[in-house]
């Protein structure tokens, strides 16, 4: 996949849905780190459409079920048919108790997320969000980081949506995760149609790219990316520079400057040569982008677009990636 022909919709892995390159991701209208207004929100997924997006991915852990409001609202008004829509599960939202736990939403929901890979709990996960969105169905569902639950998954939630699948209620299920080695064991030992992985195949951090997406490859598994831009770092590394949500280690800005050189010295931002590197790999079907307004989609839109010569790529891989510990590899 090539930067300018990101909005032609392909197949993801072998499921009947179909996805464009580039998504849209709904954790920031969730209020991620800062506030984001209705307006703003309704205004990004706007935009979106308007640029060609047509796959849109949400959770109720963004904004404790805030994105999941605001990207139904935003959406209720387009043909059902025209788009894909993605939620996950693996956590409830129920009424705080005694001591809320911190969150990176601001503003976020009265209700608390809690972990429940459950049948039960995936099937009132699934009602909830469906309520959230004023839906009448979800195309694909993620069980959202299940690390420290892998064998109330392997059990509990792939079953459950494997027999929702069966039954035509899903078109496609998944896993979604900030890891690369569990995902790796469910794409082996569960009948997946895809994965989202985050933050580990970047310009950063190649080491999905090691076994797990050749895995996908090979069993025909679909890949979706996320976290990119590693957090921000990939967006600008001067500006109090995050990696995977954390103040980014010296090293990894030292390496994140180099990489701005290097495609500067082409005429290319940084960020449209972290997100063309994500979308160009065979494996992967879509790369979501988080945006929290009409501006950010655009600069994501102008990124994925631009012309980039193919000999950059070979100078970028120069600079040494990291493992996922963000350590060099």
């Amino acid at each position: 996949m090539t930067g300018n022909d990101w909005s032609v919709p392909r197949r993801l892995g072998r499921s009947p849905v179909r996805v464009t390159g580039l998504g849209f991701g709904g954790a920031p209208i969730g209020n991620l780190f800062t506030g984001v207004s209705d307006e703003q929100a309704e205004a990004a997924v706007a935009a979106a459409w308007d640029a060609g997006i047509r796959y849109f991915d949400t959770a109720p852990l963004y904004g404790h079920g805030l994105s999941e409001q605001r990207l139904g609202r935003a959406l209720q008004d387009r043909p059902r048919s025209d788009y894909v829509l993605s939620t996950k599960v693996g956590r409830l939202l129920r009424p705080p108790g005694h001591d809320v736990a911190p969150s990176v939403f601001v503003d976020a929901g009265a209700l608390e997320p809690s972990f429940d890979f459950s049948r039960d709990g995936i099937l009132r996960s699934l009602d909830a969000s469906l309520e959230r969105l004023g839906a009448d169905r979800i195309d694909v569902v993620l069980v959202h980081d299940p690390d420290d639950h892998e064998d109330e998954a392997m059990r509990q939630a792939f079953p459950a949506l494997v027999g929702l699948r069966d039954e035509g209620v899903i078109a496609a299920i998944g896993c979604g995760m900030n890891q690369s080695a569990m995902l790796e064991r469910f794409v082996e030992r569960v009948d997946l149609d895809c994965i989202l992985l985050a933050g580990r195949y970047s310009l950063l951090d190649r080491s999905g790219a090691a076994t797990l997406l050749p895995a996908c490859a090979a069993r025909g598994v679909g890949v979706i990316l996320g976290g990119v831009f590693n957090s921000g770092i990939l967006i600008d590394p001067d500006d109090r520079p995050t990696y995977d949500y954390a103040d980014a280690p010296d090293a990894l800005v030292r390496r994140a400057r180099r990489l701005r050189t290097l495609c500067e010295a082409r005429g290319v931002t940084l960020p449209a040569a972290a997100l063309q590197f994500a979308l160009r790999h065979p494996a992967v079907n879509a790369v979501l982008v988080g945006a929290r307004s009409a501006v950010e989609v655009a600069a994501d839109v102008a990124a994925a677009s631009l012309q980039i010569d193919e000999t950059l790529w070979a100078e970028l891989d120069v600079v040494a990636p990291t493992d996922e510990a963000g350590t060099p590899a």
